[in-house]
């Protein structure tokens, strides 16, 4: 024994509560080493405001659920006072079952940066945990039906760089007969800005927008086969002030869908196809009253798509299209480059009342159709009015073959136009 603790014998330690001081000295320098590493993180997210979906256990090994560690880590970063940044990190691969990261947050600002990669999970799991959560309903809910769904978020700015999102859309795209869910929902998002963002394969629509108002996405990337099943790249509902500009969209359905209760939507630079093209509605479904105006779409290519520039309405349906406008448009061998479809979904079946259709403008079309009609203006018996075709240039893509206009109640005027089409006065 050290003398320093060489007691007189009569004051001698017993020998079992020298040995527990002993562990408790080792412990306690045990603890004083270790303790700040336990801090560290916490202590790093507090003075940068950043917020690793790491530090709250997601294990970014593709086969863990990491949905609790994302909704825990987004709890602290929608409850922080200062502008925080939620981090899913580079080399990870996230897995996720379906998470809402919902607002309002406490700081002005909110941003997320996806470095890694999100995966959802296949249609059999996917499936087995909306059961287990909700007994007593088969297949999916209104919860469930969405990978990530962000509510009530104001000022939100997404940058996607380095990062992606895979629907694992294959699981799903067989079965007929499923509700099938969506990849990302935006809903009641305020002056929000996405960027540089990859989405591929969703089993449905891969991104929505619900009643959201200035909104800006740049430079997305959506894929998925030009087979796959109502795979819409961008569905946007009563939404107001949108711009989706500088983006490359492949996938089954429309590459842009705009429906009931939008305005002042904007597409410019987008590069779409296979697709069904950008697409105003379906509008009027159920006998609804529907209405979208002020939409202008420019300098965008359509290749190998279904449609290019469309505007289709259900019969029975009322309200109005107005305010349209496609513009410098490229057409590689797409079908359908121009058609107003007031018939949609009505097969055959007749049907009194139809949306009013006017103020379309179609200027600056150039390239080739892959069906004889080029340009169909199908209007209701009620007509379409003030419909403008200028400048536009679209012959067929099979040599020596013709391309033609085909009008029906259309009123407006063509100039400049190839093929020819006689709109009435």
């Amino acid at each position: 024994m050290s003398p320093l603790l060489n007691f007189p014998k009569d004051l001698a330690m017993p020998t079992s509560l020298f040995s527990n001081m002993q562990r408790l000295m080792t412990f306690v320098l045990i603890l004083g080493f270790v303790s700040p590493c336990l801090c560290v993180r916490s202590r790093l997210s507090t003075e940068t405001n950043t917020y690793n979906v790491i530090d709250y256990g997601a294990h970014g090994d593709g086969k863990s659920d990491d949905s609790g560690a994302f909704l825990s880590a987004w709890k602290d970063t929608c409850g922080a006072q200062q502008t925080p940044t939620l981090v899913i990190p580079p080399k990870g691969e996230f897995l996720l079952n379906y998470i809402t990261l919902n607002g309002p947050c406490n700081a002005p600002s909110v941003n997320i940066q996806l470095q890694g990669k999100i995966v959802a999970a296949g249609k059999n799991e996917w499936i087995k945990v909306s059961e287990i959560k909700n007994p007593k309903t088969k297949g999916l809910t209104n919860e469930t039906s969405n990978l990530i769904v962000i509510s009530n978020v104001t000022n939100l700015s997404i940058d996607g760089s380095g990062g992606s999102i895979d629907g694992y859309g294959s699981t799903w795209w067989n079965c007929h007969a499923c509700e099938r869910p969506t990849i990302l929902r935006f809903k009641f998002c305020n002056d929000l800005t996405v960027s540089n963002l990859t989405i591929t394969n969703s089993p449905k629509a891969h991104i929505r927008i619900n009643s959201c108002e200035n909104a800006t996405f740049s430079d997305i990337s959506i894929r998925a086969p030009g087979d796959s099943p109502n795979t819409d790249g961008f569905d946007i509902y009563t939404s107001k002030n949108i711009l989706i500009q500088n983006s490359t969209i492949q996938c089954g359905d429309d590459c842009i869908a705009i429906s009931g209760g939008s305005s002042n939507i904007s597409a410019t630079g987008i590069s779409c196809g296979p697709g069904h093209g950008i697409s105003i509605g379906s509008l009027g479904r159920n006998k609804a009253y529907d209405t979208v105006e002020e939409v202008h779409v420019k300098n965008c290519t359509f290749t190998n798509t279904e449609n290019g520039a469309r505007i289709k309405t259900v019969p029975g349906g009322s309200g109005y299209a107005r305010k349209i406008t496609f513009e410098n448009i490229t057409l590689i061998d797409s079908d359908n480059p121009i058609i107003i479809d007031q018939y949609y979904g009505s097969y055959g079946k007749a049907e009194s009342g139809a949306l009013n259709v006017s103020d379309v403008v179609f200027r600056g079309f150039s390239g080739t159709s892959a069906k004889e009609k080029a340009i169909t203006l199908n209007c209701s018996p009620s007509g379409c009015f003030d419909i403008v075709l200028d400048h536009v240039d679209i012959v067929s893509s099979k040599p020596g073959k013709p391309a033609s206009c085909s009008c029906n109640n259309a009123h407006g005027k063509a100039t400049n136009t190839v093929p020819e089409c006689s709109l009435s006065s």
